[in-house]
Order: structure tokens, then sequence, then C-alpha cells
């Protein structure tokens, strides 16, 4: 396993994600298949998990504290984040936080992130009304956080304000980092905006969700061509290990076999040959279909609207990339005027455009696009509403199941003090004690869970 130095600690440069954890066919976390991942993670050198609290519809973090929980403590390093992102109702986050550390079953987070600082929420994670960052800073110096950053799909002038005012309190930053979106959602001025700020990098999306685990046939073929035994998603895994500030690769995995290829990428240290590089670079400009913009800006001074345009059409190409729900999260912090709707059609920006783009069409498709996407507020609503109907069905349902559940309690006490000579008997009510204790375990779950009673 390669290693990478984070002040005194010693990181697996691969982390297990457990954002994609695999389920059983009714959509339930399959915990059996969860259990051997972690198991097997950790018997190959993997020592770092990334859990948070929406993570699995709010399961994930209870079912990783459940599995970690089968190792010693000192074995693995497990960090999960705050939701200031979900923006749904006043932080809380000393509650939060409290709860966090009940679903994992830990005394502390050896790393502890606030959840997507992004353009719309950190107004939220700022602000001295709510003393979120101020609350975390604390924590990390009682002990109960070791180590203190933060995840962001934020655009560069959000990132570069909010590591200006908090670069020093934060000690790692979790970015979306791979070949695509090294240009697609600059993510290399992001990389090397940190660099500048001393400040780590932890890596999400490294295939994108998959995206990048399979690519065209001829790319496929030029790769295998050079090694015929490699997995797709293993080249973009080692095109990341060529970059020094890269401590964290992060990968959601969701089956042993992806465990399986991923461990056996990140056995030793093997970036990618400059041949290999120059053939995922060629895939990804295919996949990028994108608006020519060099970012000149000539369309800008004549726009009567006053639009971003080069931002805009530089929004519009990620989306086409599938990068909606981050591009909508950031336009929600943008005023409606400013949103490509906007545009009037007026042809100013055309008719000045060196790449002659047709701007005006440009920008009436990605409006059409956008008005496809959800609202990142109105979602995050639904999930409090959603979160909120389920907490109270499985409050009352466990409330429900606590009487039948003394009474069979019960019943195997009397059993067992009348069958103590009859061994059959015995281990049939041994059986259904397990079975009653088995019971009384996800009861106590659920109602952690949903902070019942």
């Amino acid at each position: 396993m390669i290693y990478r130095d984070f002040q005194d600690l010693h990181l697996s440069l691969l982390g297990f994600g457990t954002m994609r954890l695999p389920t059983t066919v009714d959509g339930a976390i399959d915990e059996d298949t969860t259990q051997a991942m972690v198991d097997y993670a950790l018997a190959h050198g993997v020592n770092y998990f990334d859990t948070a609290w929406a993570y699995m519809q709010n399961l994930s973090e209870t079912v990783v504290g459940r599995c970690l929980k089968k190792h010693p403590r000192d074995s693995f390093y497990l960090a999960t984040k705050y939701p200031g992102h979900t923006l749904t109702c006043d932080p809380d986050p000393a509650d939060t936080f409290a709860q966090q550390l009940e679903k994992c079953q830990v005394d502390y987070f050896d790393f502890y992130l606030l959840h997507n600082v992004y353009e719309n929420d950190v107004d939220i994670y700022t602000d001295p009304k709510w003393g979120i960052i101020d609350y975390f800073v604390e924590q990390k110096r009682l002990g109960r956080i070791k180590h203190l950053g933060f995840s962001t799909h934020a655009d560069l002038p959000c990132l570069t304000a909010f590591l200006e005012r908090y670069g020093k309190e934060m000690e790692f930053c979790q970015i979306q980092l791979n070949y695509l979106d090294w240009t697609i959602q600059r993510a290399r001025e992001k990389y090397e905006l940190l660099e500048k700020h001393h400040i780590p990098v932890w890596v999400m999306e490294p295939v994108r969700g998959g995206k990048l685990a399979a690519l065209d046939a001829d790319s496929e073929q030029q790769l295998h061509a050079l090694r015929p035994n490699a997995s797709i998603a293993s080249f973009g895994f080692r095109w990341l290990q060529g970059l020094d500030n890269v401590h964290m690769v992060l990968s959601g995995m969701s089956d042993m076999a992806q465990m399986a290829d991923n461990v056996a990428t990140f056995e030793h240290l093997d970036p990618l040959s400059p041949a290999e590089e120059a053939i995922l670079f060629a895939a990804a400009d295919k996949m990028k279909n994108s608006i020519p913009c060099t970012a000149c800006r000539y369309c800008c001074d004549g726009c009567p609207q006053q639009l971003d345009i080069p931002d805009l059409l530089h929004k519009y190409n990620q989306l086409r990339t599938g990068s909606g729900s981050t591009i909508k999260m950031q336009l929600d912090a943008v005023p409606a005027n400013k949103w490509p709707h906007a545009c009037l059609g007026c042809g100013a920006c055309a008719a000045v455009c060196p790449q002659k783009i047709v701007i005006p069409d440009e920008l009436a498709a990605f409006a059409a696009e956008l008005d496809k996407l959800p609202d990142w507020v109105e979602v995050c609503r639904q999930r409090a509403e959603a979160e909120a109907r389920e907490r109270a069905f499985v409050c009352t349902a466990s409330h429900d199941l606590v009487t039948p559940l003394m009474a069979v309690t019960a019943n195997c006490d009397v059993l067992e003090a009348e069958a103590s000579d009859q061994a059959g008997l015995a281990s049939w009510v041994a059986n259904i004690r397990a079975a009653a204790d088995e019971m009384a375990t996800r009861i106590a779950d659920m109602l952690m869970h949903m902070g019942g009673d």
C-alpha cells in the first residue's frame, strides 16, 4: 500500500469513501458485504474511512461505525462531515456533532470536515451568529477532533475568499479532482491554489462516480495495448499518484471487486507514463464536447445585461459533462438577472466573438437545461421532510416493538428456568433469546439514528 505522510500520521493514499456502499435488492445497505469490504481494506493496508451525515440516506455513519467497531480504534482513521450545506434549518453544530459521535460509536474523529463550503452556504459557515467554525476549532482543542478541514465544490473566487479568511484553521481540503475535471471544473487551478496555501489535497470523485471507469472503444484499446490486464479505472487512479500534494484519494467502492482492484492499483507507486497520460487527456477531450470559449471577454463589454458570459459558458461546459447538481448549487448563489435566462438574444456578443460562437443560442440552451434540474434548496427541503417522516415512523415503530420484545424476553426467562434439564428445549429458548437480543439491538440502532428515546 502506498502511504503519504500527513503531519505525524502515515495515511494510506487510498481511502474508503462510503457514499456508495453496497445495497441489497430492496435498496438497504448490505451490511455483510460492507463489513467484508472494511475487513479486506484494513487487512490490505487501507487505514482511512470517510463518511458523512447525509450519505446513504443518513445511514452511512451508523453502518460504518458498526463495521469499524470490530477493529481496534488505533487501527484506522475515521472522517465525517458537518452538513452545513443542507440549507434546511438553523444550524446546531453541537447537537449534530454529538449525534455523529454516537452513531459512529467513537469518542473522537480523526478527521472532520465542513461539508461542501460553496457559494450558497459559505455565509452560513462563516456567520458568527451560528459559530460553526469556532465550535469545531474548540472541539479540536478539546481533542474530539484531531484534524479539521473542509470539502468544496466552490468555484475559484469563493474558494479563494474562504482560504484567505480561514486557511490557517483548515488543515486539509477535499476537492473533486480527476483528469477530466482538471480542466472542465478548473481543478488544476484549485489544486494550485491549495498548494499556494500549503494545504494538502484530499480527492473525491477520482473516477467521477464511475464515468471514467469506461471510455470510448478507441481509447480503451490504446490503453490496453500498453497494459492489457489493467482496469480502465486504474489509469485514472494512477494519474492522481503523480500529484505530489494529493495526500488522500477517496474511492466510493460498491463491491468487493472494486475494492480488490483499487487495493491492487495502490499497492505500489506507479504514476502514468507520458503516453498513458496523453491517451487519457485525449479521451477527456472527446467527452467534453465543449463550447470553445477562450474567456477573452470581448463579449462582455457590449452585453446590455452585463452577464459574465465566459463564466456562464464555462458552467454550461461543466453541465454537459454531467456536473448538473454542482452547477445548480453555484448558480443558486447568483442573482437571477445574471443567469443565462437573462440573455435578451440581441447578438452583440456573438458579433465580436473571435471563436464565432453563437452565444445567444448557447445561453438559451443552457437555460433550458437548467430548467430541467431541481433547485438545490428545494432538494434540501424535500430531504429534510423525508427525514422527519422517517424519524416519526421509526420512533413509532420502535416503541411499538418494545412491548412484544419484553414479552418474548420474559417468557424466555420463565422457559429457561423450567427447562434447565432439557437440552433440546434449552437450545430452542437460546435461539429465541438470540433473536430477541438482535431485535433489541436493531430497535436501539433505529432510535439512536433518529434521535429517539
